[in-house]
């Protein structure tokens, strides 16, 4: 069983909680004290099979907060919901309520929550702690822009306050919402610094973990697919305990990670895997992601059936959501697998449909992909000039993106104009996809 935290409770070397916090965790104990009493359950029996006496003990001491995960299942152990341990008007619960829906994955409704908490707050900590959590839940609901505003500003707050550990998990957000706007290069230095800063992410397991996930990610876009699955294995090794749905997000970023190295059974085993893992926490979002991931590992490998199967799955999940980002990927796989198959129709078909879905939605990256898709498309058509202009468009869209992905639209460039005989050209093309290696 995955574990939230260990089960054993250090005293020694523990912080002191801050006046808020203490207060906090005051009242929760108090409560569920009363509410294990009210259920007839020792200590021992509360606790069992995931937490220890000890545990529940410096809970109902008010010497320590809960995690959101101890919360929900303390609360299904005593018949009951984790907001009846919150149920004042005080910010301090209305913003552990929010951070509840959060961690559920109801993110429009934190959203909701920390927007009312912010109404009434504009300054200090409490502010940037609501601050902090709007990052989150607009990161999750796909605005990037909002993500950087609410994360800048969580950032000065908590950072004036001294809270230096929240303080860095805005900067994560922060590099969270301009790697979805594609300023990956900004993205990198907020992840490389955060890594190296003295004070977090060291003294916190979990934010290091997500760091390197999130600096793998990013370096994967360079095409450095070796240094990503260094990150990786090292957050693997540091992230034994992590719950069952950040176990799943490793794994799928290894996955994505050993398909770009050419690791194609590597990418279907840890794919594998980290589907399981989603499924296991209902994550739909992520369950159609890793589905795509793994329908596009199993047309490496060749295994078009299987390729369909996954691209299928996937498309059933990410049209019951809505979930148009997404699909335009997934169109671009679609397009992939029937030009595997030799159906040049269906594949145009497919690639104008995600060359349109990911315009509307400004998704650069499956742009591009379905632009250089379709242009192989006109290629075997022999509908040279039709595949020109899917090229010099992808050139265009790349142009702010990583270098790798202008990289290689530069160079089926080159091998387009070599192939319709202006050498010059796919000269040129070709001296300045070599200047980005």
């Amino acid at each position: 069983m995955i574990r939230d935290m260990p089960t054993t409770i250090r005293t020694r070397n523990r912080p002191s909680l801050a006046a808020e916090d203490l207060d906090l965790a005051r009242q929760v104990g108090t409560r569920l004290k009363a509410a294990r009493t009210r259920a007839g359950l020792t200590q021992r029996e509360l606790a069992e099979p995931r937490y220890t006496k000890a545990y529940i003990s410096a809970l109902e001491n008010g010497l320590i907060k809960p995690s959101l995960a101890a919360l929900r299942f303390l609360a299904r152990r005593l018949g009951t919901v984790p907001g009846a341990f919150l149920a004042d008007e005080d910010s301090h619960w209305q913003r552990l309520d929010a951070e509840l829906r959060l961690a559920s994955g109801d993110w429009q409704a934190a959203a909701d929550r920390f927007q009312a908490i912010l109404d009434g707050e504009s300054a200090g900590v409490g502010r940037g702690l609501s601050l902090l959590g709007m990052a989150e839940a607009s990161y999750r609901l796909g605005k990037a822009l909002d993500t950087i505003g609410y994360a800048s500003e969580a950032r000065e707050l908590l950072t004036a306050a001294n809270r230096h550990a929240e303080a860095q998990r805005a900067v994560y957000w922060l590099s969270a919402g301009h790697h979805s706007t594609g300023d990956t290069s900004r993205a990198r230095i907020l992840l490389e610094n955060m890594l190296g800063s003295e004070v977090e992410p060291r003294a916190d397991p979990d934010l290091r973990v997500r760091a390197l996930i999130a600096l793998a990610a990013v370096v994967s876009q360079t095409d450095d697919g070796k240094a990503a699955i260094a990150l990786l294995q090292e957050a693997r090794r540091i992230g034994a305990d992590l719950d069952d749905r950040r176990r799943a997000t490793l794994l799928h970023s290894l996955a994505q990670s050993y398909r770009t190295t050419g690791d194609l059974e590597g990418a279907v085993r840890t794919g594998v895997e980290s589907l399981a893992l989603y499924r296991a926490v209902d994550a739909r979002a992520e369950i159609a992601s890793i589905e795509n991931e793994l329908a596009m590992t199993y047309l490496g490998l060749g295994s078009l059936d299987e390729a369909t199967r996954y691209a299928g799955a996937a498309r059933v999940q990410m049209e019951h959501e809505n979930d148009r980002f997404w699909l335009a990927h997934l169109g671009d796989t679609d397009a992939r697998i029937a030009l595997a198959r030799d159906d040049l129709e269906g594949a145009a078909q497919h690639a104008a449909t995600a060359i349109e879905l990911a315009t509307a939605v400004n998704n650069s990256k499956a742009l591009v992909d379905a632009l250089l898709t379709a242009a192989r498309v006109a290629r075997r058509l022999g509908d040279l000039g039709a595949a020109t202009a899917a090229l010099e468009r992808a050139e265009q869209s790349s142009l702010d993106g990583p270098p790798a992905r202008l990289r290689q639209v530069l160079t089926e460039r080159s091998e387009l104009a070599a192939e319709t005989g202006d050498l010059a050209t796919a000269y040129e093309l070709g001296r300045r996809a070599l200047a980005l290696s």
